[in-house]
């Protein structure tokens, strides 16, 4: 979901090695070279990383708090009216 800021098992601080992860993944590194090089020795801070599922950007697509109202609906707080 979101990427943990330290690993579950020693609590190293993980969650800033993230985009660098993704960019080195991008220059064609391998996923060990690129754990390499950000200095993830322990393989507990490896497997966070490498197991790590990104969803963050699909669940945004279901934030309620930004739906619009469907078109035609009245967007007034109009008092229901009486028909007598």
């Amino acid at each position: 979901m979101i990427v943990p800021v330290r690993c579950f098992t020693c609590g190293k601080v993980i969650g800033n090695k993230w985009e660098t992860y993704l960019d080195l993944l991008q220059a064609e590194y391998s996923e060990g070279d690129a754990m390499d090089a950000l200095g993830l020795n322990r393989y507990c801070c490896r497997r966070m990383i490498m197991t790590h599922v990104d969803l963050i950007e699909k669940l945004l697509n279901y934030n309620t708090l930004e739906r619009q109202p469907p078109q035609g609906a009245d967007q007034g707080n109009h008092p229901p009216s009486s028909n007598h």
